[in-house]
């Protein structure tokens, strides 16, 4: 295993352990702001339904980064972590009583569908884009739960 929890990729020539060192600590960042944007969305967050959305896209958000994250090295369990992060998110989103926290998380899910995992290096390419798109959606719904 990597730091972060990533597993090592194999070396098939590829540089496969510099890549996993690499999304190691491309979802370290994403996990520490994961865990600190809990605390700032529902601390801010000014009603009881709005508290819980954010709670919920949160959570959602970072259980969905943390499982892709966990397959990189698994194309097929990639796809599958995608598939279902996308229809979580849009299940939260449909709950969402707030318009931007919907319109996030929806955009996130949208985003997971477009995306694919046909082989190795494409899963660590579609890792890097889920940790960037991501982050770009706890940023949109901490600035709206603060």
């Amino acid at each position: 295993m990597r730091p972060g929890g990533l597993p090592a990729y194999p070396a098939h020539g590829r540089g496969g352990e510099k890549l996993a060192s690499v999304l190691g600590m491309r979802f370290l960042p994403l996990a520490a702001a994961a865990v600190i944007g809990l605390g700032v969305l529902t601390t801010g967050c000014s009603s009881v339904d709005k508290a819980q959305s954010c709670i919920e896209a949160n959570k959602v958000i970072s259980e969905t980064g943390a499982k892709i994250a966990s397959v990189v090295n698994d194309p097929k369990a990639m796809e599958q972590a995608l598939k279902d992060g996308a229809d979580k998110l849009e299940k939260v989103a449909d709950e969402a009583g707030n318009t931007t926290l919907n319109e996030a998380l929806q955009k996130l899910a949208d985003n997971f569908k477009k995306l694919n995992a046909d082989d190795a290096d494409q899963a660590a390419r579609t890792a890097q884009k889920v940790a960037t798109d991501t982050a770009q959606a706890i940023k949109s719904i901490a600035e709206e739960c603060t």
